[in-house]
């Protein structure tokens, strides 16, 4: 079996060797890890065992261990791939409010950049996260790096190439060879899936599992089911912040502002070239939802304006101009712009003024657009002071674990966004499946 193009372990079984040929023992002690010496062509049929018959099997089988996975993403799925191969006896539950990996069906023009092959060392590695590249720096990529998701795909019978740029797409340039790989092998595994569903609820109960109070659409009908592990892997959206919040955590959010874009040779006035919204500053320029939502509904105006303009922001948009200002003279502290030996006491109402202005109605001259095509991460999340990184379990919950957007990580574009997602369901599903055993 030949080492993939990044190297790493060959596919041999439940045995792992280096670079080097070097034999290390089994990849995880009382895992079942299946041949992958053929790869047989197999046609995922959805697995429909539905919560309640996952209810009345837990009143038959109270002793049987359940994880329950909140969001079916990358980081979800992935993770609960790893828990269920290395505990086959371990009941796995995917509840999904969606279609499973509608994410990485869509992502990369639909081609799905599953990693980026130019950034193996993880020091460098982590240097392409906004937030998370100091924390990221320690273990993380280690237990399972661009290098370890090349092999696992190829194992799985899933190649990879890699782009000039260094992304890393599968041969076949469609994010359906992806997504059917995965639901494959979840299926192979006993992963039950259950979409149209959603998780509105989770306590604590006295036995030291978890009640998921879980809402099927459209009638809303909910159904209680418990959980011995929670695994909370919903992206950037709202449901899994409010989740997470339930249980103890703190969520880091972003300010809106309202951005409004003025282009050279526009008379008329567009509504949708002002948006409302959260805003990223890069190290290249501005991101986040409001200049993606901008760039959409502007794309040809920006193109035939050869990407010049004036972008106007204003960074307290629930705020009167007045109001600014009175909050600056309530609070006696310095600001940007002042000289370093000025005391606030001294600045001029004036100052203040212009001061508020500025914060109002700040204007950014536009020089070209960004350098990716894409990019729709979301930032803020879980802190990931809450979050042992090197488990993925909460420091606040026990048995409960976090991956993907959820928590406070983003990457720029290239691959480094679905990378944290293996790299966390991996690792979350890893530490489960230890807990599992050692409870078993």
């Amino acid at each position: 079996m030949p080492v993939s193009p990044l190297g790493g372990q060959r596919c041999l079984g439940s045995q792992a060797t280096d670079f080097h040929g070097r034999h290390h023992g089994p990849i995880f002690s009382h895992s079942r890890l299946r041949d992958h010496h053929r790869y047989p062509k197999v046609t995922f049929k959805r697995h429909r065992i539905s919560i309640s018959s996952m209810q009345q099997h837990q009143q038959q089988q109270s002793y049987e261990q359940v994880l329950v996975v909140i969001g079916g993403g990358a980081a979800g799925i992935f993770g609960a791939i790893r828990a269920k191969n290395a505990v086959p006896q371990l009941k796995v539950l995917v509840v999904e409010k969606g279609k499973p990996l509608t994410k990485v069906r869509i992502s990369g023009g639909g081609r799905c950049n599953v990693t980026n092959g130019h950034f193996i060392d993880t020091m460098i590695l982590a240097d392409h996260y906004p937030r998370g590249n100091r924390e990221l720096r320690g273990s993380y990529f280690k237990a399972h790096g661009p290098k370890d998701t090349v092999t696992w795909f190829s194992c799985h019978g899933v190649q990879l190439k890699t782009e000039e740029d260094g992304r890393m797409f599968p041969v076949s340039d469609s994010s359906s060879t992806i997504v059917d790989c995965l639901l494959s092998e979840a299926h192979k595994n006993g992963v039950l899936l259950e979409s149209g569903r959603i998780a509105t609820q989770i306590s604590c109960n006295d036995n030291g599992r978890f009640d998921i109070v879980v809402a099927k659409a459209p009638d809303n009908l909910k159904q209680t089911i418990q959980a011995d592990y929670l695994l909370i892997a919903t992206g950037g959206c709202r449901q899994g912040y409010v989740l997470a919040v339930q249980l103890g955590h703190t969520i880091v959010s972003f300010s809106r502002v309202r951005a409004k874009l003025k282009l050279p040779n526009l008379q008329k006035s567009i509504p949708q070239l002002t948006q409302v919204g959260p805003m990223l500053v890069t190290h290249w320029g501005f991101s986040g939802p409001v200049i993606l939502r901008l760039s959409a509904w502007a794309a040809r105006l920006l193109f035939s304006s050869a990407y010049q303009g004036t972008l106007l922001v204003d960074f307290v948009p629930d705020l009167h101009v007045d109001d600014v200002k009175n909050i600056l003279l309530n609070h006696k502290r310095k600001y940007k712009g002042l000289d370093k030996n000025t005391l606030w006491a001294s600045v001029s109402h004036h100052s203040l003024q212009l001061l508020a202005s500025s914060i109002k109605y700040c204007s950014f001259d536009l020089s070209g657009k960004g350098e990716f095509k894409d990019e729709f991460v979301t930032a803020g999340g879980v802190p990931l002071s809450e979050i042992n990184l090197n488990t993925m379990e909460s420091r606040i919950c026990p048995n409960l674990f976090f991956a993907g957007e959820v928590i406070n990580v983003d990457g720029i574009t290239g691959g480094f966004n679905f990378q944290n997602a293996w790299t966390g369901g991996y690792i979350a599903g890893t530490s489960i499946a230890k807990s599992a055993l050692s409870h078993s």
